[in-house]
């Protein structure tokens, strides 16, 4: 039977993973992790989040001239940006700490509730 103090490294090791690699480990982690709340939280952030900046990437991608133009001005700032929000999400999340992410936090918490965990 772990220690309380390994279960709460444990919970912060897989808050961390959660954001590993963006929506699909926050799926993984939300399938998987059925009671955890924290780890379920960092799950749904992560879901939101970082497929919410896959999505613009791909609109910006896909609508002609005008979204080239400007997805060359903003896709190296989203790049840039996610891989900062990557690193301090996994941090915060391994550090025991339930950030929220300004709308995306309360976002995966409505959520969460309407899933009943």
């Amino acid at each position: 039977m772990p220690n309380s103090s390994s279960s709460a490294q444990n919970e912060k090791l897989m808050g961390a993973l959660a954001y590993l690699a963006g929506p699909v480990t926050g799926i993984i982690f939300l399938l998987m992790e059925k009671e955890n709340k924290f780890v379920r939280f960092h799950a749904m952030q992560s879901t939101l989040v970082f497929g919410a900046l896959w999505l613009l990437t791909i609109i910006l991608g896909i609508i002609p001239v005008i979204g080239w133009i400007v997805g060359l001005i903003i896709s190296p700032i989203l790049t840039i940006g996610g891989l900062i929000l990557w690193i301090v999400l996994m941090f915060k999340a391994y550090s025991g700490e339930k950030f929220k992410v300004p709308f995306f936090g309360d976002l995966a918490e409505k959520q969460l509730a309407k899933l009943g965990k």
